[in-house]
This record gives structure tokens, C-alpha cells and sequence, in this order.
């Protein structure tokens, strides 16, 4: 894990002293050079597209990998569609809404590459997930199959069939950095050795990109490997849609993909996409919970496989679908305002790469790669080392941490984030260090990592002088 020497998007100046501890927060100032502009919009990527958000003043976002945030245009938008709703709440519901969401598929499916009639809406990756493995039928030596780094709610819905079936989930070691090659010889050997035991590897789960540490995953090559070794693919795709290019799945064709559009397509919360080859449809029966659009075994037949692929997903108990009907509306603010998805990417890739690697400088620490780089290619995350020493517990050191502790500084570093910083960390424990994911994003620039270094810096004087030890008590 090495630090790639920093080069800023912007010259360093002095900002405004608006101030949360005694970390400088960036505010705007004259004499800073306009940051990058796409020419499809007078909107200037940093800090004049956040103005466009809904942020409060003082407040710096960035973590937006976790739960997204979306314009004030597309919030507005989606309360117009609550205001048309009410307005006629029987014609919509029964009449409008069904045409207006056939509408947010066809929008969203060349985002992957797929037929419309391939993807469908849920509230989010983890009810789409749980949708897709409790409609598998699973039998002794069955085994679900996933790295190390699976996101939580995943690993603990396969915990959940391992009580309700007999299928049993198997948890491939991964510590980062590893190389794409390594990771996917580990899969193809784990998937071996289960198999030369006698199981049955029923299903591999894996990401686009990993939460905790944010980083890359070679998910296509993996997808190849469990078509080649006869296992269903998975793919967490949550933090995928709108992140990175994602319009080759419909090629690439993993058994099932689920991607939140709310975490960086700028939709509202929850929606997400679940993508399904048309010719594996038919293993889905319900949606969960089931309700209008499910059809018993013989009635079932009646209806193409695509089409009541579609049904189950319309109708699905009484919930609030607003946020799957303001994904067009999401898509035309990051075309009209923001120029496009290539530009999205290209500018939030960048600033990951040159805004984590400022801090990671100020820090004196570094960033979490491997020696080709490919965990971070085409990435918005950059996942920064803190200068923090963990101990042992029987260790004495003072300003150590020890590690039974961890967890409890952690949480006092986010409540002192929030209440003197006025912003949010996420901040984790990964392979004996403590590391900070920073999110990049249209509506930030440079000085705002450096900000973050600061804030970081701050904090972590005063971990090493002890004041976490009282929190919780």
C-alpha cells in the first residue's frame, strides 16, 4: 500500500476561516481558480454545483457512498409527483403510475446495457438481494459462496437461510490489497475445495465495489468463472449505477445484478435496479413481500416469463414508489446540469485519486491500493489510512489504541465529527490499521479532501491524548 505522489486539480490558497474545531472549512474564496466544468453546463463542478443540493451552510458531505444524496430539482420533482398522486389517488395509483414506471425501467436499463424488460425496481440492494436467494430452492450441501469484504446486510441474509434452509454460507478470506488475479484464483479455488468436500456451491456473491474497504472488484472475470463452474452469480452492484460504467451487464449477463440508484445516481431513497436475464426469470416466483403480482404454478403459465418478471414488481404492498418514478428526472439533471455520465465519472475518479492521495500526503500515511492499481481505476472512493497506533490490549502504551477498544474510539471519532466538525467520516477497522473512505463527488474538489486531512489530524491528536477513552461510560 503505497501513496502515489499528490498532484492537486487545484492550486493550494488560503479560504475563509469559517471554522468547525480549528480545521479550516473550505469556503469558497475569489481567488480560486474555477474548478472543472463540463461544456455541456455553466455549472462548474466543487463547491457551485453543491449549492444545488440540499446541504446545510456549514455542512461538508463526504460520505456520499453511503447512503447518496440527491438535487433539490429532484426532490422537488418528487414531491410534484406526491402533489399529482394525492391530487387523484385512484387514477394515479391504478392508471398513471403503471405507465410512469414501465417509463423508469426503459430509463434505466441502457445504464446496463439491458432490455427493459431485463430490470426491474426494488427499494434497495439488500430487499432485491433477499428477493433472488429466498426464491432459490436449496438442499443439503448446498453452500453460498462470498469474500470477506461482503456488505453485512448480505452476509447476515445468508446466515438467516442457514436457519430457515438447509443451504449453508462459506466466507472466502480476502485481505486487502490483493491483485484482481489473486482474487480470482481464490474464488476459483474455494468454489474447488467445497466441491472436493462434497459440496455444492449453489451461489458466489459478490460486488462491483466493496463498501469497507471502498475498492474496486473484478466482478466480470468472476461472473465468467462461476458460468464456467456451473454456480449462479450474485453481483452487489450497490455501489455501481451511476459510479462506474456499468452498460455492459447486459454482455457480461451475471445471473442476477442489484444496484442502488440512490447511492450515486442522485435518486431518492430507496431505489434500486435488479437485472435478470430473461432466461433466468423463471426462477423467480415472488417478490417479497409477495402480494398482487404473484400467480400460482398453473395459472402462472398463462403469462410470458417476462412479463410476470414485470408484475411481480409493480404492485407490491402499499409503499411509497415515488423515488422509482423520479429516476428520469434524476438522469436529465446529470445530462443537462452535470454533462453526462462520462463526465460524472471522469471528474469523480479524478478527484478520488488526486484529492485522497493530498490527503493521504498531509496525513503522512496512504491509500489503500494494490501494484497495478486497479482497486482504485475509475473509483470514487479513496480509503486513507489514519495515523493512529493499534496495540495489544496488555500493552501500556498511552497513545496507543488497543484493540479491544477500537470499535469505541471509532465511535467516539463520529460523534465528535458531528458535533465539532459538522460533518461525517466513515471511519472502520481494516487489517490491524483504522481507515477513513472518502467519497468523491460532483458537488466537492480538492480543498475539501484537505479539509478532511485536517479535520482527521485533529482528531487523531486528540485520540492520542486519550479523550475517547470516556466515551460511552
Amino acid at each position: 500500500m503505497t501513496a502515489t505522489p499528490a498532484t492537486s486539480m487545484n492550486p493550494l490558497r488560503h479560504r475563509a476561516s469559517e471554522s468547525h474545531g480549528s480545521a479550516t472549512h473550505p469556503a469558497a474564496d475569489t481567488d480560486t481558480p474555477q474548478p472543472e466544468t463540463n461544456a455541456a453546463t455553466t455549472i462548474p463542478f466543487g463547491r457551485e454545483m453543491r449549492r444545488l443540493f440540499n446541504f446545510a451552510p456549514g455542512y461538508t458531505p463526504l460520505n456520499h457512498g453511503s447512503f447518496g444524496t440527491i438535487p433539490r430539482a429532484v426532490l422537488e420533482h418528487r414531491f410534484q409527483i406526491l402533489r399529482d398522486w394525492e391530487a387523484r389517488e385512484c387514477v394515479y395509483n391504478l392508471l398513471t403510475y403503471p405507465a410512469k414506471l414501465a417509463a423508469s425501467r426503459a430509463a434505466v436499463a441502457p445504464f446496463l446495457g439491458a432490455d427493459p424488460g431485463e430490470v426491474v425496481l426494488a427499494t434497495n440492494a439488500t430487499s432485491a438481494t433477499n428477493t433472488v436467494l429466498r426464491n432459490l430452492k436449496f438442499e443439503a450441501d448446498d453452500v453460498i459462496v462470498y469474500p470477506e469484504t461482503v456488505y453485512g446486510a448480505c452476509r447476515k441474509t445468508v446466515q438467516s437461510l442457514e436457519e430457515m434452509t438447509p443451504v449453508r454460507g462459506v466466507e472466502i478470506p480476502v485481505v486487502y490489497p490483493v491483485e484482481d488475479d489473486e482474487l480470482v484464483e481464490m474464488f476459483r479455488d474455494a468454489v474447488k475445495g467445497l466441491r472436493e468436500q462434497g459440496k455444492n456451491v449453489r451461489v458466489a456473491i459478490f460486488d462491483t465495489i466493496a463498501s469497507r474497504p471502498g475498492v474496486r472488484v473484478p466482478w466480470e472475470r468472476i461472473v465468467g468463472v462461476c458460468r464456467e463452474m456451473g454456480v449462479l452469480s450474485l453481483i452487489d452492484g450497490a455501489h455501481g449505477i451511476g459510479h462506474i460504467d456499468l452498460t455492459h451487464v447486459g454482455e457480461v449477463k451475471p445471473d442476477f445484478f442489484v444496484t442502488n440508484c440512490h447511492k450515486w445516481l442522485f435518486t431518492p431513497r430507496g431505489s434500486a435496479v435488479l437485472y435478470v436475464p430473461f432466461a433466468n426469470q423463471y426462477l423467480l416466483t415472488t417478490n417479497l413481500p409477495t402480494s398482487h403480482g404473484y400467480l400460482d404454478p398453473v395459472t402462472r403459465q398463462s403469462k410470458a416469463s417476462s412479463q410476470y418478471f414485470a408484475d411481480l414488481f409493480t404492485f407490491n404492498a402499499t409503499t411509497d414508489v415515488t423515488p422509482h418514478l423520479a429516476i428520469p428526472e434524476a438522469i436529465r439533471f446529470r445530462r443537462d446540469l452535470c454533462g453526462g455520465e462520462p463526465a460524472i465519472r471522469e471528474y469523480c475518479a479524478k478527484l478520488a485519486r488526486e484529492g485522497g492521495d493530498r490527503a493521504a500526503l498531509l496525513l503522512g500515511t496512504e491509500v489503500m491500493d494494490n501494484k497495478s492499481g486497479s482497486l482504485r481505476a475509475g473509483c470514487a472512493f479513496a480509503n486513507i489510512r489514519l495515523p493512529l497506533k493499534i496495540i495489544d490490549d496488555e500493552d501500556e502504551d498511552e497513545e496507543g489504541v488497543p484493540r479491544a477498544e477500537v470499535d469505541r474510539m471509532i465511535g467516539w471519532f463520529y460523534d465528535t465529527t458531528a458535533r465539532d466538525f459538522d460533518t461525517y467520516l466513515q471511519t472502520f477497522y481494516y487489517a490491524g490499521a483504522v481507515w477513513t473512505r472518502l467519497s468523491a463527488q460532483v458537488y466537492l474538489d480538492v480543498k475539501d479532501f484537505e479539509w478532511a486531512a485536517g479535520t482527521i489530524k485533529e482528531l487523531c491528536v486528540r485520540v492520542r491524548r486519550g479523550e475517547w477513552r470516556t466515551w460511552g461510560s
